[in-house]
């Protein structure tokens, strides 16, 4: 089940709960000139095409979220993605296969000044 709320509306559960093998985690600074609503609407609808991969078991994107300002939090970041995946080989298929995934890193690689992949497995 995915639990959707203010805080957390954009996230997706395809299979039934199963522990995943592998989360991968990418934060996106955009460039200057991309905070506007027309870019920012476009840059949203990618994201939600990535959940469309056939791949991904759960995952979820979003923007930084209103936590407390603090030493440890980095709300830096313009969006973030959270994937899980059942296997690191349904991962890896997602990185070198996926339509998706392809089509959203070729339409928007130009318009981060920055992004952190980091993967938990």
């Amino acid at each position: 089940m995915c639990i959707r709320d203010s805080s957390f509306p954009f996230c997706h559960l395809r299979r039934a709960a199963t522990p995943p093998r592998m989360e991968h985690h990418v934060y996106f600074w955009m460039k200057e000139g991309r905070d506007n609503p027309s870019d920012r609407s476009r840059f949203e609808a990618g994201m939600s095409k990535l959940m469309e991969s056939k791949t991904l078991d759960s995952g979820c994107w979003g923007q930084p979220a209103a936590t407390e300002e603090r030493p440890v939090t980095d709300h830096s970041w313009d969006y973030a993605l959270s994937f899980k995946f059942a296997t690191m080989e349904d991962h890896d298929s997602y990185q070198s296969n996926d339509p998706h995934h392809r089509e959203v890193v070729e339409e928007f690689k130009d318009w981060w000044e920055r992004v952190l992949v980091m993967d938990v497995g």
